[in-house]
């Protein structure tokens, strides 16, 4: 699986998938032991943080001049009522109207389950299978006096729930509902600040611990199950790995050929896990044995590619210039131009929240500017195809002036670790 692949997943396995520590085949006798400590005792997001969120909404919707938003399962769901739930050819909503409470459509032998993890609201209306869902959509909608004017759906909803929906709705039209729903999410709390935090602090421990581990003749398979195994023992959720060796590693998001460790083998893992739903993503490159010349320069230019991102990540900038000075910098080495390579072939970095690549990113001709509570990954990989590829990546957040990191990245290919940030306050 590509790290996109690994990144749909985490949202079907959630907080319930256990892996077990026997699950690397490398020296199967081997146990997870002496495992650094995290201290887990963080809260989840409360009822009266989403009645916060549902009230910031409903005031962007008035702005906006929409009417209603339509949701279905996902991210944004999630984030406004706490519900968990996945997309089928069943039809689950939420509707949230400008003024008024917020109601949800379900399958009616779904309606236990749904209830379950909804923090707030009462109102779920349920259809039978001969039944149309949309038609309680609109009943929703005309009860809450928003069946007319702009209807907002996200750009993931399925056609068909658009179509189906609008098509009973002869005074309304579709709107995009993603200035509403990411006019929310870009911007953090001190709360979903500390959340994402402690995701990376376990994701960090994790790679001390596999770090100390890793040996000639483990394969690609062995380290991405033992560091997917090590986050879940330390407490993350949906953990994920990629682990590119040699040659492979020249592929940001891997290929199907199986490596090994060898004497001097790059590897290049790229990692992360859930907290209560927020997501980290921290990605590390070692040499087995004796790095050459040629690696450690390369390392050495990423180290210095993110710090240059990173100072340049101020309140006020462009995020695309983010991109633009790393590139700047690595074409006076010789890399590039821009997404040539050798160099830098992917974005200097994504947003980050629940989901593990959001809105907005640091790429080229960006021009949201940056603003308090933003937070981002900083990965200026250089990418040498046929030879080896480096890639460090740290995840920050925008404060009142400029970048802070929740991880700190590695010192040197040495010390290629990094540490911990303090807590957010």
């Amino acid at each position: 699986m590509d790290k996109r692949s690994f990144l749909k997943a985490t949202a079907l396995t959630l907080a319930g998938s256990a892996i077990s520590p026997m699950a690397f085949s490398f020296e199967k006798k081997e146990t997870l032991n002496n495992l650094p400590t995290v201290n887990m005792s963080i809260e989840p997001i409360s009822i009266s943080e989403r009645k916060e969120r549902i009230a910031n909404a409903q005031k962007i919707m008035r702005k906006e001049g929409v009417s209603a938003i339509v949701l279905e399962p996902g991210a944004a769901m999630d984030y406004f009522t706490g519900i968990q739930w996945w997309r089928s050819e069943r039809l689950t909503s939420v509707v949230i109207p400008r003024d008024g409470d917020i109601a949800v459509v379900c399958p009616f032998f779904e309606e236990p389950s749904i209830r379950e993890s909804l923090s707030v609201g009462n109102d779920v209306r349920v259809w039978q299978e001969h039944e149309s869902p949309f038609v309680k959509v609109r009943q929703i909608l005309k009860d809450r006096r928003a069946d007319k004017g702009l209807i907002g759906f996200e750009n993931t909803v399925r056609y068909f729930v658009l179509e189906n929906t609008m098509s009973l709705l002869p005074d309304a039209s579709h709107t995009s509902a993603n200035p509403i729903t990411l006019g929310c999410r870009m911007y953090k709390s001190t709360h979903e600040l500390q959340l994402l935090h402690k995701a990376n602090e376990v994701t960090l421990r994790a790679y001390e611990y596999v770090y100390s581990l890793l040996k000639i003749g483990m394969t690609q398979s062995d380290v991405k199950s033992l560091m997917k195994a090590t986050q879940s023992k330390l407490g993350g959720s949906g953990s994920w790995c990629l682990a590119l060796f040699n040659e492979a590693s020249a592929f940001p998001h891997g290929t199907k050929e199986e490596q090994s460790i060898r004497e001097g083998s790059i590897v290049l893992m790229d990692s992360g896990c859930s907290v209560h739903g927020y997501q980290s993503d921290i990605s590390r490159t070692f040499v087995i044995g004796s790095a050459t010349q040629k690696q450690k320069h390369i390392w050495d230019t990423v180290r210095q590619g993110q710090e240059i991102a990173f100072e340049k990540a101020k309140v006020g900038v462009e995020a695309g210039l983010v991109d633009d000075a790393v590139r700047k910098y690595y074409e006076t080495l010789n890399f590039g131009p821009k997404y040539k390579l050798p160099g830098l072939s992917h974005r200097t970095g994504h947003g980050i929240g629940m989901e593990g690549h959001e809105s907005i990113n640091f790429v080229h001709g960006e021009r949201t500017p940056l603003v308090k509570g933003m937070c981002f990954s900083n990965e200026p990989g250089i990418y040498i195809p046929n030879q080896f590829g480096v890639r460090l990546e740290d995840c920050l957040y925008i404060g009142d002036k400029q970048a802070h990191w929740f991880t700190e990245p590695p010192i040197s290919l040495d010390a290629p670790i990094g540490k911990l940030t303090n807590k957010i306050t």
